[in-house]
C-alpha cells in the first residue's frame, strides 16, 4: 500500500514510525516532514521514507501529489489541514483520506461550537459563557461571576497555546481583554469561552472512530506548562507518559462512556460523520469526568507514548477507520508503560532561535527500549539541526512507569544542543 502522511511534527514521526513497520506498507510518504521522519525505513522492503517538500496547508498541492503517486491512503497528522477541509477535498476526488472532514473538524477548530454541541447533547462539561469583541462587558462580569478561577479559551486553532489560565479577576480581565481588545490571537480570539476552573486531575483520553463506533484507548497524561510544577507558560505539550494510575480499567470504559454515548449521540442527531481520532482533553473532578475541551486528531506527544504502546497493525487500524469496519477490530496494548520527555528550544513557548546543532542522538538511538522522535528538526550540511520549540520527543518503554521515566531521561541525557530545556518531572505525579 503506498501511504502519505501530512505534518512535521513528533506525532507525524511517530505515526510514520509506526506505519513503517506494517508489512502492508509499500511505499512511505511525508509532506514535509523532517529530519528523524527522512531517516526512517519500511520493514517490508527496507525502502526509505521519502520527506516532500510540500506544506501541510499546502491543500492543492498536497492533492496533486497524492493523485500523481496513486496515494492509497493519506493520514493526516495537524489539525489546521484538517480544519481547511483536506479530508473534504480528498474524498471529492475519489482518494482515501483518514481523518475527521471540515464539519467533524470543527469539535477543534472552533471551541465555541464544541461547548455548545456538549451543553445541547449532554456531555458532561463545565460550567461556561460564550463572548464576543462587542460584550468585553459581559465577559469580565461571568468571569468575576467565578472569581476569576477561569480558562479564557480563543474559539479558533492557536497552536495548543490559546487556553490563558486565571486565577483572579485581574488575571481574568487581563485575559479577555488580551484576547477581545488587544487581539493578540488575531482571528481565532474573535469569540472566546470562558471556562470555569475545574479541579481534580486532569487526563487525555483518545478515542479511534469510523463514524459510528469508538474504540476507547488507555489513558494518558499530557504536561502542558513549560516548567516543572506545572509552573510558566502553556506549551503544546512538554511529555506525557501512558498509562495513568489514576483510573481503572473498569473506571476509564465508565467514564468513557459517559463521555462517548452522548458525543456519539449527538454526531448522530447532526449528521457528522466523524472518523479519526477525538481526542477529549477531561478533569476528573469529585463530581465525576468533565470534558474541559475536544481535539480532533492524535495528541502530541500523546502519540508517541500510544504507539509504542499499540499491538495492532496501524495500518489496518486506520484502514478500517475509513471502512467503516472498526467494531471487527480488537484493539490490543502492551502492558508497558511509556513515558515521553519533550526537549525544547530555549526560550520557548516565546521566541527562540533554530538551527542549533544537535549531538548525542546516536547515543541515544543505541539505548533499548528507547526512541527520540523528531519534532521541530532538519538537516544542514549534513547536520541535523534545531528547527522548532519543540525539538524532540524523547521517548521510553519499560515493564513499570518508574523504570520507563528512568529509561526516558537517561536517553534524554545523552543529547545536547545549545539552550535546550525539558521538565524533569514527567509522570511524577503518577509516582509519589
Amino acid at each position: 500500500m503506498k501511504i502519505l502522511v501530512i505534518g512535521s511534527g513528533g506525532r507525524e514521526h511517530a505515526l510514520v514510525w509506526k506505519l513503517a513497520q506494517s508489512p502492508h506498507v509499500t511505499q512511505l510518504w511525508c509532506a514535509p516532514g523532517n529530519a528523524g521522519i527522512a531517516q526512517e525505513r519500511l520493514a517490508k522492503n527496507s525502502a526509505p521514507v521519502e520527506c516532500v517538500n510540500l506544506g501541510a496547508e499546502d491543500l492543492p498541492k498536497l492533492l496533486a501529489f497524492a493523485q500523481e503517486k496513486k496515494v492509497e491512503l493519506t493520514v493526516v497528522g495537524p489539525d489546521n489541514p484538517l480544519a481547511l477541509g483536506i479530508v473534504d477535498l480528498f474524498q471529492k476526488s475519489g482518494l482515501r483520506i483518514w481523518g475527521p472532514n471540515r464539519k467533524a473538524a470543527q469539535f477543534e477548530s472552533s471551541k465555541v461550537f464544541s461547548q455548545d454541541f456538549m451543553q445541547k447533547y449532554g456531555v458532561p462539561t463545565a460550567r461556561s459563557g460564550v463572548f464576543t469583541a462587542g460584550e468585553v462587558l459581559a465577559a469580565r462580569a461571568f468571569a468575576g461571576s467565578l472569581d476569576g478561577r477561569c480558562a479564557v479559551k480563543a474559539d479558533g486553532l492557536a497552536l495548543g497555546k490559546g487556553v490563558l489560565i486565571c486565577t483572579s479577576e485581574t488575571e481574568a480581565n487581563k485575559a479577555i481583554d488580551e484576547m477581545l481588545v488587544a487581539k493578540s490571537f488575531g482571528a481565532a480570539g474573535s469569540r472566546i469561552v470562558i471556562q470555569e476552573l475545574l479541579e481534580g486531575i486532569e487526563i487525555s483520553l483518545h478515542a479511534i472512530c469510523d463514524g459510528k463506533t469508538a474504540k476507547l484507548f488507555p489513558t494518558s497524561q499530557d504536561h502542558k506548562r513549560a516548567l516543572d510544577g506545572d509552573a510558566g507558560l502553556n506549551t503544546g505539550g512538554m511529555g506525557t507518559y501512558s498509562p495513568t494510575p489514576f483510573l481503572s480499567d473498569h473506571a476509564l470504559t465508565e467514564f468513557g462512556n459517559k463521555i462517548l454515548t452522548p458525543w456519539l449521540r449527538g454526531c448522530a442527531e447532526e449528521r457528522i460523520k466523524f472518523c479519526g481520532i477525538i481526542y477529549p482533553g477531561v478533569m476528573l473532578t469529585k463530581g465525576g469526568p468533565k470534558v474541559l475541551e475536544f481535539n480532533a486528531r492524535f495528541g502530541d506527544p500523546e502519540t508517541q507514548v500510544y504507539l509504542t504502546r499499540l499491538e495492532n497493525d496501524l495500518v489496518e487500524l486506520l484502514d478500517a477507520s475509513v471502512n467503516g469496519t472498526l467494531g471487527k477490530i480488537e484493539m490490543k496494548w502492551s502492558s508497558l508503560a511509556s513515558v515521553c520527555v519533550v526537549m525544547a528550544s530555549g526560550g520557548y513557548p516565546g521566541s527562540y532561535a533554530k538551527g542549533k546543532p544537535i549531538h548525542g542522538l546516536e547515543d541515544a538511538a543505541m539505548l533499548p527500549n528507547a526512541k527520540v522522535f523528531h519534532a521541530g528538526t532538519a538537516l544542514k550540511d549534513g547536520q541535523i539541526v534545531t528547527n522548532g520549540g519543540r525539538v524532540l520527543g524523547v521517548t521510553a518503554w519499560a515493564k513499570d512507569l518508574k523504570s520507563a521515566q528512568a529509561a526516558a531521561y537517561a536517553a534524554v541525557e545523552k543529547i545536547q544542543f545549545d539552550g535546550a530545556q525539558f521538565r524533569r518531572d514527567i509522570a511524577a505525579k503518577a509516582l509519589f
